[in-house]
């Protein structure tokens, strides 16, 4: 069964994007939001609860989406809303500071050790690109390393990517991406240790920073060794080279100090988004307190946004965390155990049909990919199965499951999902699995 036929039976989603088609690009305001890769149009959604979401023609689904991973605590939790709409009566927005945002920023700062200041924002790509121009004004150094499949928003200098080994020549993988904009970014596979060698050993000087995902999330789910980890904190520490983590998708998701906490990092600076904002538009960047201070108004690199901490996104973020924290890491043990539970799950009904699979998970985050090589980077989820992902999606989302649309998207899990959405997803799972072992799709 493909996407296109079950479409027909979501006459309301599919009325809904060929209206959107007339004045949005593409029908989306985000292409992650499209069903490209699946062959198939997007569901429209109407509103959503806990584990679940409802699309326009009243289909509901176990969401494993969960808003790009910012519904840590499950849709529309009572003490969110009823927080947000007691800030909204309140004002939606000054332009002036609030207390609120020194909160916030203090109860970041609480369970990151590595972030002594914290600057907000509005989106996950507004602190990357501020994040990346506070290390080139604190050295002083132009050139930035990062890796491939790697994403930190649609900047033009970070929308860059390159072939094997060494990455003497920027290639944008963006039109509208002049040369000039990212002709001092080199791009590495991620996890080569080789190529970041030789980065270091040639222009190890020239460095402002190296930025990453500690927790790859936009190329597959790929979780990085610890032999890795612990050559590039040596290398940019001897070569002065800031080291600045994307947390976007893994703060306050996949542990309670974040990635950085699971790998012993301690970034110059760190990136957040998404679950600080519990579903409203909410970032920041922070790190130590002497390189903070070259932020404007205090030092010369300057950044400034009208709506950076909004007073409602800001109150959303602390009410979110308020949940999330409370118990310490007890939450987070609790979405290991869940999200062990589907992956293991997963890879016992794929191995019994015979399905080329593999996955993998750290706290309310996992991936899969139809390969039997766990990836180490993007090129490994390339060697996927589109076919096998095609179908296996199709008809999860049929059956009433709700995954990313595509092979190189994480998945999350939030704590509002419990053990019977697990097992729900596995029984639907182990069926598929089997028809695709009778289907027998090639690569």
């Amino acid at each position: 069964m493909s996407q296109r036929m079950s479409q027909r039976n979501r006459p309301r989603s599919e009325e809904s994007f060929a209206l959107a088609q007339k004045v949005i690009p593409g029908g989306v305001n985000s292409p992650v939001r499209a069903f490209g890769l699946v062959d198939g149009d997007p569901l429209f959604i109407t509103r959503a609860q806990g584990s679940k979401i409802t699309d326009a023609d009243g289909r509901e689904y176990i969401d494993y989406v969960c808003s790009w991973g910012a519904s840590m605590v499950g849709h529309a939790h009572h003490r969110v809303v009823s927080a947000v709409a007691e800030r909204a009566a309140l004002g939606l927005s000054f332009g002036a500071p609030t207390e609120l945002e020194t909160q916030l920023a203090s109860t970041i700062i609480s369970h990151l050790p590595s972030m002594e200041m914290v600057r907000f924002v509005s989106s996950g790509t507004e602190a990357c690109m501020s994040a990346v121009r506070l290390a080139r004004a604190y050295g002083g150094r132009k050139k930035i390393l990062k890796f491939e499949g790697h994403y930190h928003g649609h900047s033009d200098f970070l929308l860059a990517g390159a072939g094997s080994g060494l990455a003497t020549q920027a290639i944008a993988v963006s039109k509208g991406v002049t040369d000039g904009a990212i002709e001092d970014t080199f791009t590495i596979p991620f996890q080569d240790e080789p190529a970041l060698r030789q980065v270091f050993r040639e222009f190890g000087g020239d460095l402002a920073c190296v930025i990453l995902e500690i927790i790859a999330g936009n190329c597959g789910f790929i979780k990085p060794s610890n032999s890795f980890v612990a050559l590039l904190s040596e290398l940019c520490q001897s070569h002065d080279v800031l080291l600045v983590a994307d947390e976007v998708m893994t703060g306050f998701r996949v542990a309670l100090g974040g990635a950085q906490s699971l790998y012993g990092l301690t970034p110059d600076i760190t990136v957040l988004g998404k679950v600080i904002g519990g579903g409203l538009p909410l970032a920041c960047y922070g790190g130590k307190r002497q390189i903070m201070t070259q932020v404007a108004p205090l030092g010369q690199m300057y950044q400034a946004g009208t709506l950076s901490g909004n007073p409602v996104a800001v109150q959303s973020g602390l009410t979110t965390l308020e949940i999330a924290c409370k118990s310490g890491n007890g939450n987070f043990d609790y979405l290991s155990s869940l999200s062990s539970q589907l992956v293991s799950g997963l890879q016992s009904h794929a191995d019994r049909y015979g399905i080329p699979f593999s996955a993998d998970s750290e706290g309310g985050m996992f991936g899969y990919v139809f390969s039997s090589q766990k990836p180490l980077c993007k090129r490994h989820i390339d060697g996927g199965s589109m076919r096998h992902f095609r179908y296996f999606f199709s008809r999860m989302l049929e059956e009433g499951i709700y995954l990313p649309p595509s092979p190189y998207e994480a998945c999350f899990l939030s704590l509002a999902h419990k053990p019977e959405d697990i097992s729900n997803t596995l029984s639907v799972a182990r069926k598929v699995f089997a028809e695709l072992r009778k289907v027998g799709l090639e690569r």
